[in-house]
């Protein structure tokens, strides 16, 4: 089962890393060796990461705990928002807002405006909030930009009981905010990515559409129990 996970990992180009210029130190025990400059990293070690990390995701889909999805750089937020739908789970593929985690209380406010303004949209009840066509057109401007931005949160009850991130380099603030408020992070992370700051890190090419879909496909199997 381990090797054909390993096959697996190979045929989606998860053991590229970066160069050694942009390595961090904290991957350096997760790599096979170097080549042409190119960090190659250790599918094996990638494997029992990934192992740990489902059985983290299998007790949280038993538990019914909600999980939030994080990936807004463009290779990964299409994969994010398609993991995230198929579990009915919350996510961010646009950009992450200061305070998501630390100041949910604003988070929720916005969130609740926007599905407000959302409904009365669909009803179409704008104008009897508005009193001209430019007011109402700068309206759904600002439905349009709270969906944006809010948009893949109306489904998030509270504080989810984990984060599902994609680069937790790029993705360092909801890192820094989940670590903050002793939540656990589950990430796929690239050898520039400093791997102490994620609870359950799984080393491996995280600019790669294939390796990122295959990574969030096991994400979605253990959750639902089929690991």
């Amino acid at each position: 089962m381990e090797n054909n996970i390993v096959r697996e990992l190979f045929g989606v180009g998860a053991h590229y890393g970066y160069t050694r210029t942009r390595r961090h130190p904290s991957t350096k025990p997760l790599l096979y060796g170097t080549k042409n400059r190119t960090d190659i990293i250790d599918l094996e070690k990638t494997v029992a990461s990934l192992s740990k990390a489902q059985e983290v995701l299998a007790t949280l889909g038993s538990t019914g705990k909600q999980v939030l999805f994080v990936g807004t750089k463009p290779e990964a937020k299409d994969a994010v928002k398609a993991a995230a739908d198929s579990l009915g789970m919350p996510y961010v593929e646009i950009r992450w807002i200061g305070g998501t985690l630390t100041n949910d209380k604003q988070i929720k406010s916005r969130v609740a405006l926007f599905e407000d303004l959302t409904d009365k949209q669909e009803k179409n009840e704008l104008e009897t909030i508005t009193k001209t066509k430019k007011e109402k057109l700068l309206l759904e401007r600002k439905i349009e930009r709270l969906g944006r931005r809010f948009g893949g949160m109306t489904t998030m009850k509270g504080l989810p009981g984990a984060l599902v991130v994609i680069d937790s380099r790029e993705e360092a603030i909801a890192v820094t905010e989940a670590n903050q408020m002793g939540i656990p992070v589950i990430s796929l992370s690239n050898t520039d990515c400093d791997i102490k700051q994620v609870s359950y890190p799984v080393v491996g090419n995280d600019a790669n559409k294939k390796s990122i879909e295959y990574f969030l496909g096991k994400v979605v199997e253990a959750y639902k129990g089929n690991k």
